[in-house]
């Protein structure tokens, strides 16, 4: 039934539905309207990042320690960003696995687990910086 379809739609993570037929006027006032939400609620993140004696440059994808510059790839420094956004706090494996890989496949598990080893390869001048595993879970950022 089409009530069961939108329930199940919601309940798969949709957060908006619109029924056919519809007008080209609501679809684009429906669009502003969930730019505008997730806008507002999207924090903003600074160029340069402090992590502990580091400084992380996001748009550069570079990492700074004692004046060395270490060049990242654009995943690397996508992961570092999300770890950064999150630190302190555990940063979930399947969002992360979603967000960047598109899915949360055992190969890209495996693969978000080299990067997660790149990047403590590359923290590793700063004892006061780790990556810790959350078992089941995540990743932590620990600054």
């Amino acid at each position: 039934s089409q009530t069961a379809d939108v329930v199940r739609g919601f309940e798969l993570g949709g957060n908006d539905y619109l029924k056919k037929p519809f007008s080209i006027d609501e679809l684009i006032v429906r669009i502003h309207a969930l730019l505008n939400r997730n806008q507002a609620v999207r924090p903003t993140t600074p160029d340069r990042l402090p992590i502990g004696h580091y400084r992380f440059d996001y748009p550069k994808q570079k990492l700074a320690f004692n004046g060395k510059e270490t060049p990242m790839s654009h995943r690397e420094a996508e992961l570092l960003k999300r770890l950064y956004e999150q630190r302190n706090q555990v940063l979930e494996r399947s969002v992360v696995l979603l967000d960047l890989w598109g899915d949360d496949s055992f190969f890209n598990g495996r693969s978000l687990d080299v990067f997660i080893t790149r990047l403590r390869r590359y923290l590793k001048d700063d004892p006061q910086v780790q990556i810790v595993n959350v078992r089941g879970v995540g990743y932590k950022l620990i600054v």
